[in-house]
């Protein structure tokens, strides 16, 4: 069980890959929903309702501008349907009072492991980023470890997975802590932390990898991030991100499973656009796709 600040910032380590499950080819998503049946257990079967945060960039946010209003407008289109949403803080009550209330029936971003609603296939993996000057002296560090950070003032997200890695590493002593549980209309850690490694009040951040990516890219000048994937001491920090739905609608979950084995190049490509930092299964970095050339 993962705490309420879940999507913002993921609090559990991910277990072992889930296999992706073939549904057989030939016919649309649209023509599978409606053929089938597989949107039946929706709310309203003609109608995609998706439960997001109405200010959590660059996740979502009420003028559709984050990544997940992105990628719920490419499923809205392969199913065919009205793209609706029911907006509600990401923080205690989040699912009972969206998912829970049949008010809506996806999430679009789900980290994969944990057990307060059902998931889908992952669709993405991420990890947590070391966010740092560009010609810093630290833009080449890969671990919490290594010796050049032993003196820095790190910034760091409260009760998120890296605080222990810090920890172990004996950096919390020159740590600026950012709070975990904010109010997101009026305040935000990660663009706090932004602005306090490019004005120098601290030599370094530790953000959760798509926020890395999203605000180091909208920095003057850019920040460099580095995928915190080789850490030694404490969890891993790489998390695997799917969808997530009622425990009953097993229907609707085998539709979203074919959205996203189907359609997988285009979702890298919207998170991509965002600066998400993407990972294959052996830590590599996902880049985006160059079209090949048609004789």
């Amino acid at each position: 069980m993962i705490n309420a600040a879940w999507i913002r910032w993921p609090m559990a380590v991910i277990p072992g890959i889930v296999s992706v499950a073939l549904l057989g080819s030939g016919a649309t998503l649209a023509q599978m929903a409606e053929g089938t049946d597989l949107s039946i257990e929706l709310v309203d079967p003609q109608v995609l309702r998706v439960c997001a945060d109405p200010r959590n960039l660059p996740l979502s946010n009420e003028k559709g501008e984050g990544y997940e209003n992105k990628l719920a407008e490419l499923l809205a289109s392969k199913l065919q349907k009205r793209l609706a949403y029911t907006y509600f803080p990401q923080a205690t009550g989040f699912f009972r009072m969206t998912l829970g209330a049949h008010r809506c029936d996806v999430v679009m971003g789900y980290p994969q492991g944990d057990d307060l609603v059902q998931g889908t296939n992952p669709y993405y993996r991420t990890a947590y980023a070391l966010v740092t000057k560009v010609g810093s002296g630290l833009d080449d560090v890969a671990t919490l470890g290594d010796p050049r950070l032993k003196d820095k003032h790190i910034g760091i997200v409260a009760a998120t997975p890296p605080a222990t890695n810090m920890a172990a590493n004996g950096l919390m002593g020159n740590a600026k802590p950012y709070p975990l549980m904010i109010d997101t209309r009026i305040d935000s850690s990660a663009e706090a932390m932004i602005k306090d490694v490019t004005t120098g009040v601290i030599d370094a951040g530790v953000l959760w990898g798509p926020m890395a990516g999203y605000y180091a890219k909208q920095a003057n000048p850019p920040l460099h991030i580095t995928p915190l994937v080789k850490e030694t001491a404490g969890p891993r920090l790489a998390y695997r991100i799917g969808m997530g739905v009622r425990a009953a609608d097993q229907n609707w979950k085998r539709l979203l499973n074919r959205f996203i084995q189907e359609n997988q190049t285009e979702i890298n490509a919207i998170l991509l656009s965002f600066g998400v930092p993407l990972l294959d299964e052996n830590d590599r970095p996902i880049v985006a796709q160059v079209p090949t050339k048609q004789p």
